[in-house]
């Protein structure tokens, strides 16, 4: 069962990796306590939401696959968009590249990117899973991935700032547009 969790980890990171790679590649500099930061949000929170759902199968369940294409569609749409006209404002200073990592811009991204981890939660509540080993490789991993898919956004949107938060904008945008077309079944 180890290498399953492992394995589910690893799937369940990879939209935490894709919109860190997008957040690398609108930031103009990518500081260290922007990696831990960035770590600790999306890893944090997809350790976080399996137990939640482990919790909530019951209960919840029917309520919350329901509806998560929705959510996911509309969080990284609007963050998406967001990002996508801060790449056409004029620049301030350098306090509104910092801002990114903050709160704000950052619990919305790790929930978008949680819900599905609350799905794996629920599943959990079926099987035979060693929980605390789960939701610990599961934030080791997302975190892990996270900070390695913002410094490669990072080193690739450097030299090209404003098309590349363009590019992180769409990208979030196609992300929850995918994750609703697959819900919808319209893509497999």
């Amino acid at each position: 069962m180890i290498i399953e969790i492992l394995l589910i980890s690893l799937s369940v990171s990879m939209d935490a990796f894709a919109v860190s790679i997008g957040k690398g590649l609108a930031a103009r500099r990518v500081r260290p306590i922007d990696t831990l930061k960035t770590a600790l949000w999306f890893g944090g929170l997809q350790a976080l939401f399996p137990l939640v759902g482990f919790f909530a199968a019951a209960t919840l369940t029917r309520y919350i696959t329901s509806i998560d294409h929705w959510i996911i569609l509309i969080l990284l749409s609007l963050i998406g968009g967001n990002m996508i006209r801060e790449a056409f404002k004029e620049e301030e200073n350098d306090e509104t590249i910092d801002a990114q990592f903050d709160w704000r811009h950052m619990m919305p991204l790790a929930v978008a990117c949680s819900i599905d981890a609350f799905a794996v939660g629920v599943s959990f509540a079926f099987m035979d899973v060693n929980i605390p080993f789960a939701i610990t490789a599961i934030g080791i991993v997302t975190g892990a991935a996270s900070a390695i898919g913002l410094h490669a956004g990072h080193v690739f949107g450097s030299r090209w700032q404003k098309p590349a938060q363009i590019a992180g904008g769409l990208i979030l945008i196609l992300i929850g547009l995918k994750v609703f077309l697959e819900h919808m079944g319209f893509i497999g």
